[in-house]
This record gives C-alpha cells, sequence and structure tokens, in this order.
C-alpha cells in the first residue's frame, strides 16, 4: 500500500507549476478538487484524509464521487468534468511513479467525460449594463473600486481569474488607454480601452492604498481581490440595479456573464466573428461560435436573403369511391403471394 499524501504533495507543489509550468489558478483549481474528492473518500473509508492511500482511490470509488457532486452538490455536467479532468492528471502522473498501480491508473483513465448540453450562453442587453454600471456609489473608495472593476470585466471581455489577477506594470503606464493580459493557454493579448473606462480606472488609482499587493484590484485589507470577492461585489450590485432594472431579477448574473455580454456586444457591432475571437482570446473559433447560435441578427439575415420555393395552386378532386373500391379489391390479402 502506498500513502497517498506525499504523491499529491509533489504533483500539486512541483510537477504542475515547475515541470508543467501551470498558473497560480489552475494548481487552486486543481487542489480544490482533491480536497472534495479527499472528504468523499474519507467519509466513505472511514478514515482521516491523511491516511488514505493510493489503492484506495479505485476506479468505483472515483465513480461515486462524480455521481455525489450532481446528485448531492448539485454541480452541473461541465463541473463534474473539470473535476475528473483533475483526476486524471494526477493519475497520469503517477503512472510513471507507481507501476504497481498501472491497472489501477488505466481503469481510472477508461472514465469517460460526460456529454454536456450546448445551451445557449446567458448576456445582459445594454440597459442591463447601463443599470449595472451605475449601481456603485463614487463617493465611496469601495464604490469607485466596484465600479472600475466592473467596466474593466465588460469592456475587456476578462476571465475572472484575468480580472483579479491583473497587476499594475500591466497596465499602459502613460495612458492608461489599453491592458496586457496574459489568458487561458499563456496566450498573451493587448486590449485597448474606452475612455470611460480609463477615467473609472484612472478614479481608482488615485485612491488606491499604495501600500498593498501590485495587484490592480485590492480588498479592504489591502490584499489582492479574489475571484470569491469579485463574485460577492457583483451578486450585491445586480441585486441593487434589479431595482432599477427588474430584467435582473430573472437572470443569474456571474462573472462570466459579463464576459458572455462584451462578446455578444462585439459580434452585433462588428458582424465579425474573428474579432470577437481575438477580443476574448480564444485559441480557436470554434469556442466562439457559440455566440453566433445566441445572436438572432445572423439567422435574420439568412431568412431575408432566402427564396420561399413558388407553390402552384391546385384544384382539389375527390377520388371516385368505385374506384378505389376496385383498388383495394384487387390488393392481395395474402403477402406471401
Amino acid at each position: 500500500m502506498t500513502a497517498l499524501a506525499h504523491h499529491l504533495g509533489t504533483f500539486l507543489r512541483d510537477h504542475l507549476p515547475r515541470e508543467r509550468g501551470a498558473s497560480r489558478h489552475t494548481c487552486e483549481t486543481y487542489a480544490y478538487s482533491y480536497q472534495l474528492l479527499l472528504n468523499f473518500a474519507a467519509e466513505r473509508l472511514k478514515t482521516r484524509p491523511s491516511q488514505i492511500e493510493v489503492e484506495q482511490l479505485n476506479a468505483d470509488l472515483i465513480l461515486a464521487f462524480l455521481e455525489h457532486l450532481e446528485t448531492s452538490r448539485g454541480n452541473s455536467a461541465k463541473t463534474r468534468n473539470a473535476r475528473l479532468a483533475a483526476i486524471h492528471s494526477f493519475f497520469h502522473y503517477l503512472e510513471y511513479r507507481l507501476p504497481s498501480c498501472l491497472d489501477q491508473v488505466r481503469r481510472i483513465h477508461a472514465i469517460p467525460r460526460k456529454r454536456v448540453d450546448q445551451a445557449l450562453v446567458r448576456h445582459l442587453t445594454r440597459t442591463e449594463i447601463q443599470a449595472l454600471l451605475a449601481t456603485p456609489d463614487p463617493r465611496k473608495r469601495a464604490g469607485i473600486r466596484d465600479r472600475a472593476m466592473l467596466h474593466l470585466a465588460f469592456a475587456a471581455g476578462l476571465r475572472v481569474s484575468e480580472l483579479v489577477g491583473l497587476r499594475l506594470d500591466q497596465l499602459e503606464p502613460r495612458t492608461l488607454d489599453s491592458i496586457h493580459v496574459l489568458g487561458k493557454g499563456r496566450r498573451e493579448r493587448v486590449l485597448p480601452l474606452w475612455k470611460e473606462t480609463t477615467a473609472a480606472i484612472r478614479a481608482w488609482l488615485a485612491v488606491r492604498p499604495q501600500d498593498g499587493d501590485r495587484e490592480l484590484f485590492l480588498n479592504a485589507a489591502g490584499r489582492a481581490m479574489t475571484r470569491a470577492g469579485f463574485e460577492y461585489i457583483l451578486t450585491k450590485h445586480v441585486k441593487t440595479a434589479a431595482e432599477q432594472q427588474p430584467s435582473l431579477e430573472s437572470k443569474r448574473v456571474s462573472p462570466h456573464t459579463l464576459r458572455h455580454s462584451c462578446a455578444m456586444h462585439t459580434l452585433q457591432s462588428t458582424g465579425d466573428i474573428r474579432k470577437v475571437a481575438l477580443w476574448l482570446g480564444h485559441a480557436s473559433i470554434e469556442t466562439t461560435e457559440m455566440y453566433l447560435r445566441a445572436d438572432p441578427t445572423e439567422k435574420l439575415d439568412a431568412l431575408a436573403s432566402m427564396e420561399l420555393p413558388a407553390l402552384q395552386r391546385g384544384r382539389f378532386t375527390a377520388p371516385d369511391k368505385l374506384m378505389a373500391m376496385l383498388k383495394d379489391a384487387g390488393r392481395s390479402k395474402n403477402y406471401v403471394e
């Protein structure tokens, strides 16, 4: 039997950041997946997480854990697949370090990803975006910060990890009219900013604490804003904006909703899906095609360019009853003949 703790610690601290070059956010996401898995396994095996051994994490337990995510925790199939990807990555790491577990590793690798529904993306209308951006109080430092965060998240279409991880040195130092973003898969892109967004960032820099972390957006303690912190702030302002814009009450607004809204507005303004892909930093334009399915403009243009086939008007003639009876009587009742 092989202790799990040593191999899992080495995987998270050395293999992912140093050998694979994974980002801090990837390491945190993987660590949280294993936290969920080990808590579930410890309860199922009646032991402590630190005493779990590699051989105990067999395919049956992994399948039970994935079922637990969907039934007990209410996670979607997409979240289930993300947890499974983290588990696959760790056991791929063990495959070349624990030959005795090779059969166990192959059984776990055989667990397939679950197919997910390709739902339409949720986005906000221009009126809803305006109501949301106008919600933070510009007379308070927290309100100035929140307005700058919301402006930048929407205008640049940033992922929440890109937003909270944005550093001061990623801003154009003199004009503040562009940002340098290191996105998913270590793909870099430079994005110009609207004047309103630049003004919001400039107002925040004027009141931002100077002795805090090097990230652009800080919390009340002067530390870098976290993903959970921004989600809390967004939820609070959406609730307030819904009082002025009731349509927001029926929408579930997440940080990624702002990114989707930026993509949809960019597509409607330019009509070019390639520009949307460049703006969002997608590796493949196939990822960006989901916005075409959600945008009715393209479908209306296609409908307008189509010509309906000409249908000739005809006259209905009732069949002769005698001829119908003769045809029916002439049919053989024996299908073999």
